[in-house]
């Protein structure tokens, strides 16, 4: 059941695969875009030695920029490439789309919420929770 206040949004948890052949993932980040509120952001584990010990043998400094110009992008920052530049909502599918990387987006998923940013926090709780 809908409240007035509340929006649909859209989102998708980003997995990191240190090893894409072997299909085994974890979660490292969280994006979420309610185009009614025009709001896209994201939130991504960014320590270095959490992501070592989670990918080992992974270079963690390349993989900790990667995964802040992941943000930058969502948030339409200056300087996050020509991609940043798009709508919100080419910038949330550009994000998800398939890949085969060491990082990977999981299929998108639905929900609503008064409040996106605090929905971004709760999932972030829910699927990486905190990084620990």
């Amino acid at each position: 059941m809908t409240g007035p206040d509340r929006v649909p949004y859209d989102f998708a948890v980003l997995r990191l695969v240190p090893h894409p052949h072997l299909e085994r993932w974890t979660p490292v980040g969280v994006v979420l875009h309610a185009r009614i509120r025009d709001y896209l952001d994201a939130r991504v584990l960014a320590d270095p030695e959490v992501l070592g010990r989670l990918a080992p043998g992974v270079d963690t400094d390349v993989l900790v920029r990667y995964l802040e110009n992941w943000v930058a992008i969502a948030r339409g920052a200056e300087g996050a490439g020509p991609v940043a530049l798009y709508p919100p909502s080419e910038r949330f599918h550009w994000l998800t789309c398939p890949r085969s990387d060491v990082l990977q987006s999981s299929p998108i998923r639905r929900g609503l919420a008064a409040d996106p940013g605090a929905a971004l926090e709760h999932l972030w709780r829910e699927h990486v929770g905190g990084g620990g």
